[in-house]
Formats: C-alpha cells, sequence, structure tokens
C-alpha cells in the first residue's frame, strides 16, 4: 500500500470516532411542548450561522504561521500528478477555523510551529519555511511516529503537535469537496431496485403475480406513485 492509501485509510477509519458526545437532561414528564424552529436551509439554524459568522471575522494565525503550516501540511498531503495536495483543499484555512471553534488547540498549534523554527534556526539557521524540503523532512522523520504505547500526555510536546497537524490535514482534506471525489464518495444515492431476486423468490417457493411485476418493478415508471383501491388491490 503506497504512502497516499495508507493515509486514506487512517482519516476514513479516525473522522467518525471524532465525534463529541452530548449529555441529556431526563424528562420529568412536565415539560411544555415546544414546536421546533423550521429550517429553511440546510443543516443549520440561525444561532450556529451567527456563531460561524463571528468566527470567520477573527483571525488566529498570523501571515509567518500561515505560510509554515502551508509548508507542513503539503509535507503530510503532498500533490502529485495523480492526485491534489493539502493546500488545493485550503487545509490551513481549516485548521484555522478549527484553532477558533476549539481553543484547546491554539497553544499546540502556536507552540509547534515555534517548535518548528527553534529546531530549523538550531540545525540548519534558518526557520523551517526556509529550509530544503530535505532539512525539513529531517526534521518532520524524528516526530513523526510514536510509540502507541505511551499515553499522549506522556509523549513529547513536538510528537503530539505533529500529530494533531496530521490529523487536522487529513479530516480538512478528505472532507474538502476535492477530497470528497478522491475518495469516489457518492452520499446516499437512489438505486435501482429489479425485484427480489430469482433463487431467492424460488427458495420460498413463491413467484411475482405478472401484472403486480410490471406495475412495481418496471424501471420506466419508478417516478410513479403507486395508487391502491379501497380493498388493497395496487392500481397503478
Amino acid at each position: 500500500m503506497d504512502r497516499r492509501k495508507s493515509l486514506k485509510s487512517i482519516v476514513l477509519g479516525s473522522v467518525a470516532g471524532g465525534l463529541a458526545v452530548h449529555g441529556c437532561k431526563p424528562s420529568t414528564g412536565a415539560e411544555e411542548l415546544v414546536e421546533a424552529p423550521k429550517i429553511t436551509y440546510p443543516g443549520r439554524v440561525p444561532l450556529e450561522t451567527e456563531l460561524i459568522n463571528e468566527l470567520q471575522d477573527e483571525q488566529f494565525l498570523n501571515p509567518h504561521e500561515v505560510e509554515t503550516l502551508t509548508i507542513l501540511c503539503d509535507l503530510i498531503l503532498p500533490p502529485s500528478e495523480e492526485f491534489k495536495g493539502a493546500s488545493d483543499a485550503d487545509v490551513v484555512g481549516f485548521i484555522e477555523f478549527m484553532c477558533k471553534d476549539n481553543e484547546s488547540f491554539q497553544p499546540d498549534i502556536r507552540g509547534g510551529i515555534m517548535w518548528l523554527d527553534h529546531k530549523c534556526n538550531t540545525e540548519n539557521t534558518v526557520e523551517f519555511k526556509d529550509a530544503t524540503e530535505e532539512q525539513q523532512k529531517a526534521i518532520l522523520d524524528g516526530i513523526a511516529f510514536y510509540d502507541p504505547e505511551v499515553p499522549g500526555n506522556e509523549r513529547p510536546f513536538e510528537v503530539n503537535f505533529f500529530s494533531l497537524v496530521r490529523n487536522l490535514t487529513m479530516t480538512g482534506f478528505y472532507t474538502s469537496k476535492i477530497g470528497i471525489e478522491e475518495i469516489g464518495y457518492k452520499g446516499n444515492m437512489p438505486n435501482v431496485w429489479d425485484g427480489v431476486p430469482d433463487d431467492v423468490l424460488e427458495q420460498h417457493g413463491v413467484s411475482y403475480d405478472e401484472e403486480w411485476l410490471a406495475k412495481c418493478v418496471d424501471q420506466s415508471k419508478r417516478g410513479v406513485i403507486a395508487e391502491w383501491d379501497e380493498d388493497g388491490n395496487l392500481l397503478t
């Protein structure tokens, strides 16, 4: 399995585990029923839209941090002749948003960029963004792998920083339009039902009534809404 496929399998297995669990207050049976607000736009209530707009108006990463993260994310998920890279999906914009939405990310992201620059200055006398790709990769090779037997809170800061950026890079890319297209995810798609397979019908000793079959399985009529008479007989 090549590196790109390995990274893709990581994100597909990990994104589902990032859902937060919310507690629910037990019902006493005495609460007044309140009609749910009508949503006239896909997926978001007004409070969410207001919060998102507030976050978009804020700026966390400075230009130097944006440039450094862009290089780092493209090293994690580089473009190729076949695939797009992290910066093509504006992964840094996603990380910026996540840092504002979850402020606990901020010290790790900012501190990690400072660590990269300090490490690169010490070893190469330049900031990370100005180093050669070979020098950058040499630094990352030392922090890209962690011992799964060691609890996260006992690992070096720089190792956890890289792990966080890697996870955010993969999540940001594979939830973007071009990342979803790369995976080939189609979402909920209507399928074509051709009826119960013949071998299953034969196994149970049943068969379709030809008139019913023509009305319900004929794909040329798939958009027609079925109608029934008062005795339960299918009309169309």
